[in-house]
C-alpha cells in the first residue's frame, strides 16, 4: 500500500484510467470481431461494410490518442481492408 497522499492519489488515477483503456481496447476487439462473423455469414454488404467503417473509425481514434500503437492501428485497418476487399469480390 501507498505511504504517501500522493502515492496513494496516483494509484487512485492509475486504477481509473486502466479501467478506460481496458473498456476502449475491448470496444475495439468486438468491432473487429463483428466485422469477422459478418464476413463469415455472408451478411449483406451494406450491413458488413458500415462495421468496416465503424472499426476503421475506431481503430483511427484509439492510434491517434496512443491507446494502442499507431502501426497496430494501421496494421489492422490494412487487415480488414483485405478481407472486405476479398468478400466483396467472392460475390
Amino acid at each position: 500500500m501507498p505511504l504517501h497522499k500522493s502515492a496513494e492519489k496516483r494509484l487512485r488515477q492509475s486504477a481509473r484510467r486502466n479501467e478506460r483503456n481496458r473498456a476502449r481496447k475491448k470496444e475495439l476487439k468486438v468491432l473487429l470481431k463483428n466485422v469477422q462473423k459478418l464476413i463469415d455469414t455472408n451478411a449483406d454488404k451494406a450491413e458488413v461494410e458500415a462495421a468496416y467503417r465503424q472499426a476503421i473509425q475506431k481503430l483511427d481514434r484509439l492510434g491517434i490518442k496512443r491507446y494502442i500503437h499507431p502501426n497496430k492501428a494501421s496494421r489492422k485497418k490494412s487487415q480488414l481492408s483485405r478481407m472486405l476487399n476479398n468478400y466483396v469480390k467472392a460475390e
